[in-house]
């Protein structure tokens, strides 16, 4: 794999994904111990599996957002995994990656719902690339500022539950809408600095403590 080349290069991720739970399954150690480094660099959460025949049952109990699979593997191959994963999951993302990509199972890939199909050998860049495709699709890439709002919505959600307080008590002590701190809640809003100095307070919290460990 020419990715593994750039093994030990600086990365710098451009997005937080340590919510996002990754299966790679090769029959490959070396290839799993580089992606496991690869993607955790990146701030995923990685679980690697070199028994293909074992790869639905972890899906089935794992809660993963994103398998990758060898297509190429003694025993049962790439496809053959991917059947057995719709059996118990529909929903998760795959995407397969092959040294010897064919037109027949790119297609036989795709009806099995494989959301990307990679050639190998690739560049860390491509793969991220694919990876974004995939997360965007799922509705679990954030940007900075996203994770930010998430962030401060759950550290008010969490604080106001700690002192006891409803949405209404929380908004009448901050003179707040109880809609406005309900979409900040979810993530919906940005606050200003002086609504989020008004939360904080009504909190009886710095405000430096709805950031939390952001």
């Amino acid at each position: 794999m020419q990715a593994e080349t750039q093994q030990n290069e600086a990365i710098t991720p451009t997005h937080r994904f340590s919510s996002v739970r990754v299966l790679v399954v090769d029959d490959d150690q070396d290839v799993c111990q580089f992606m496991e480094t690869f993607l955790e660099s990146d701030g995923f959460a990685v679980t690697t599996l070199n028994e293909p025949k074992d790869a639905a049952e972890a899906v089935r109990n794992g809660g993963y957002h994103l398998v990758i699979l060898d297509l190429m593997m003694p025993g049962m191959d790439g496809l053959s995994v991917l059947e057995e994963i719709r059996k118990v999951d529909n929903d998760v993302a795959v995407l397969i990656y092959t040294g010897y990509p064919s037109l027949e199972t790119a297609v036989r890939a795709m009806k099995l719902d494989a959301i990307d199909y990679l050639q190998k050998p690739f560049e860390p860049e491509a793969f991220r690339e694919a990876l974004d495709r995939i997360l965007r699709k799922k509705g679990l890439l954030r940007s900075p500022e996203e994770e930010l709002l998430k962030s401060i919505g759950e550290n008010i959600r969490r604080l106001r539950h700690e002192r006891g307080l409803t949405l209404k008590q929380l908004g009448r002590r901050a003179s707040l809408s109880v809609s406005l701190i309900s979409q900040i809640e979810r993530a919906e809003s940005s606050a200003s600095i002086s609504s989020l100095y008004r939360v904080a307070t009504a909190l009886d919290s710095k405000i430096s403590d709805l950031f939390g460990d952001f």
